[in-house]
């Protein structure tokens, strides 16, 4: 399986999983344009597209690609995506035959309540949930909520590559190096999404394995963030990915 970021609005991904044999998959086609080029420029027919969350910056072309493609829309169950042929629920799994592949429908509310992600054929499309060295704001649910979500994206194996919604990389790094000053894995992956950036290539997709090391989000009980965390009143688990969001929320880098 081919994986294609395809940039869209101000600083939108929408991923473009595709086979040898022409068939493709959409994920959270914001607009529609950006896919028909990507499509066109590689000789594929879209076969599904998948959606995390009802957001328009993640739904907004799935009308028009749907009603230009005919093809099924998996989403999660929420009156807010009208659009969905396929609503999916928590533990079930998204089977196509062309292209052929599997993925597993995980819960994971916390940046809005219905939220999910789709993880299979080696990759993980967290949508607003998990980004590059961030996590999305909670517009919906709450701490406990989304970090109940992301301990479960965190268990999935390290060479998951994760496929996120936005080009927040390198700003989220910039905060996240507020929290641990001293991580070297951060430190080097700054680099490495400063080179890419520079050129205007994108960040994405990046190991879980890579996120495990630099995330703070993903390190609320690693021993730097327990202590940046302690240093801000917040002791027990929910308290210190807390802090670290309402600081995000706070930050201008």
């Amino acid at each position: 399986m081919h994986v294609v970021p395809v940039p869209a609005l101000a600083d939108n991904y929408i991923w473009l999983l595709h086979d040898d044999g022409g068939h493709a998959i959409v994920v959270d086609p914001g607009e529609a344009e950006p896919v028909e080029r990507a499509l066109a420029a590689r000789g594929l027919a879209l076969r599904a597209i998948l959606l995390t969350h009802h957001h328009a910056d993640h739904i907004g072309g799935a009308a028009a690609l749907r009603a230009r493609h005919g093809v099924p829309v998996y989403a999660p169950h929420d009156e807010r995506i009208a659009i969905a042929t396929h609503p999916v629920v928590d533990g079930e799994r998204v089977r196509l035959d062309a292209p052929r592949a599997q993925f597993e429908v995980l819960a994971v509310p916390g940046h809005t309540l219905s939220h999910i992600a789709y993880v299979g054929e080696g990759v993980l499309l967290s949508g607003d949930t998990l980004f590059s060295l961030g996590c999305g704001r909670l517009f919906e649910g709450t701490p406990a909520q989304m970090l109940a979500s992301l301990d479960r994206l965190a268990a999935l194996p390290g060479d998951t590559l994760v496929c996120c919604g936005h080009e927040y990389t390198a700003a989220n790094g910039r905060f996240a190096l507020t929290v641990e000053p001293d991580n070297r894995a951060l430190q080097e992956r700054l680099q490495r999404v400063a080179e890419l950036r520079a050129r205007n290539a994108p960040s994405l997709p990046v190991p879980l394995s890579s996120e495990l090391d630099c995330n703070p989000f993903l390190r609320t009980d690693s021993e730097a963030v327990t202590a940046w965390a302690r240093r801000q009143g917040a002791d027990d688990r929910v308290a210190r990915f807390a802090a670290v969001r309402a600081a995000k929320d706070q930050f201008r880098s």
